[in-house]
């Protein structure tokens, strides 16, 4: 089937790379032509495990281009991947979805679906249609489907091309054909809906997690103060399969494109129609709160950061990707360096990024064991492999005074209890030696 996709980011190049494994022939659309030049060479513009791989093995069938007319024009299916992003009110920007919106009207010359995987609030898809069909500039017939994305970054090509299932929200039962066709190939179960309950879908899914999230790190939170064990309290819930032991890692909250803009999205879209989603605000609330965690800790030990050296491990939101969007290292570090903090930072693929943001005020290492060098204390953000096997007794041998403020639990206490260091993590006993005892 000869299928356009709009955008190319982590939605938009991982459906065509993913759609092209499974036989499509794919042009992948983008505005910047230097982009394009590095697709069309087989580099990948985002940092994704197997996206790269994937990309060279299909070239042959997967095209990059900023000629949108000439991919639309002849399309069977025009998928939209572009972003979404969260404006200041907390609303969804869509920019970017009616701006294709519009471009795929003037193009398209023949009867074609046109899908939206980009995460669109409720109603969007009705917008669209309208828009398409109101400004066509040839005799063709279009169909707008939803069919949103349900991929993490870290994993999105897996989440892709072995998804959990597939939702399809269509007004008429062609487009529904249309994309079971698409689909065919993926052994997925497929759900097929009004695009409505597919726009609530991926919203509901997304919330839910984070709520999930900010349920746990609450109950962590108390379990500090009870003296309970947050690992021991989430195994134990784990087996219970109402409940399931995903997504009940304790930690300084979440982040990334996704459940920080979809939360806030849908609080925003029920409190327009004055139907306030008290769960959803409460998960949002929780969250911001659980990035300071690791400073506020801090405070037992330090009166402020003037002058300290400060070793911080993870800059990226998760593990796997060199995104930075809603990252705890971005709340915290500029609280550390407006206090006089002396920041050194290591992360795999994480730097480039942050060094847009800080060129010159961070110095980046290139190992874990550099950044501690002479450290009064350690920040862990990220829950990178690297990180949870690196050898603890280290810490004590390299830093200066070797507390350790772990957002992420990487590390067994039983393993810690012999490293001779400070550890406070979330939810579970602060283990000390006698040198670095709160103040």
């Amino acid at each position: 089937m000869k299928i356009a996709v709009a955008g190319t980011g982590y939605v938009g190049l991982v459906t065509g790379v993913c759609l092209a494994e499974h036989g499509h022939n794919v042009t992948c659309v983008d505005i910047d032509d230097s982009k394009v030049d590095l697709m069309k060479a087989g580099v990948s513009p985002i940092f994704e495990p197997d996206l790269e791989e994937l990309m060279i093995k299909n070239l042959d069938g997967l095209y990059f281009t900023t000629d949108y007319k000439t991919a639309y024009k002849d399309a069977d299916v025009i998928f939209i991947g572009v972003g979404t992003p969260e404006k200041k009110d907390g609303s969804a920007n869509l920019s970017y979805v009616y701006g294709v919106a519009e471009q795929i009207a003037e193009s398209i010359e023949k009867d074609c679906v046109v899908v939206v995987k980009s995460t669109v609030p409720i109603g969007t898809n009705d917008k669209i249609e309208a828009m398409i069909k109101s400004n066509l500039s040839h005799n063709v017939n279009v169909y707008v489907a939803s069919n949103p994305e349900f991929l993490a970054q870290g994993t999105a090509v897996r989440d892709t091309l072995h998804p959990s299932r597939i939702v399809i929200g269509v007004e008429e039962p062609i487009a529904g054909e249309v994309l079971k066709e698409v689909y065919k190939d993926f052994d997925a179960p497929i759900v097929i809906t009004n695009r409505k309950s597919a726009e609530m879908i991926k919203y509901a899914s997304n919330d839910f997690l984070a709520l999930k999230i900010s349920f746990i790190n609450e109950i962590a939170n108390l379990c500090e103060i009870i003296g309970a064990d947050i690992e021991d309290v989430a195994h134990g819930m784990g087996y219970d399969s109402r409940i399931g032991n995903r997504f009940l890692n304790a930690g300084i909250g979440y982040g990334g494109s996704c459940f920080p803009k979809d939360t806030k999205a849908l609080h925003w879209l029920a409190n327009f129609h004055d139907n306030e989603l008290k769960t959803i605000k409460a998960a949002i609330d929780v969250n911001e709160n659980q990035k300071l965690k690791l400073v506020k800790k801090s405070r037992k030990y330090f009166d402020n950061f003037k002058g300290l050296n400060v070793a911080v491990l993870g800059l990226t939101f998760k593990p796997g990707t060199d995104d930075l969007r809603e990252a705890p290292s971005l709340l915290n570090i500029p609280i550390m360096l407006e206090d006089g903090a002396n920041i050194k930072a290591w992360d795999p693929v994480g730097v480039d990024n942050f060094k847009k943001i800080y060129p010159h005020e961070i110095t980046y290492c290139n190992t874990i064991e550099d950044t501690l060098k002479a450290a009064d204390v350690c920040f862990i953000f990220t829950e990178w492999d690297e990180v949870k096997n690196f050898d603890i007794t280290k810490y004590n041998k390299l830093m200066r005074t070797p507390i350790v403020l772990d957002g992420r639990n990487c590390y067994d206490l039983a393993s810690v209890k012999k490293a001779n260091i400070t550890y406070d993590s979330i939810g579970r006993e602060t283990l000390y030696i006698l040198e670095a005892s709160p103040v």
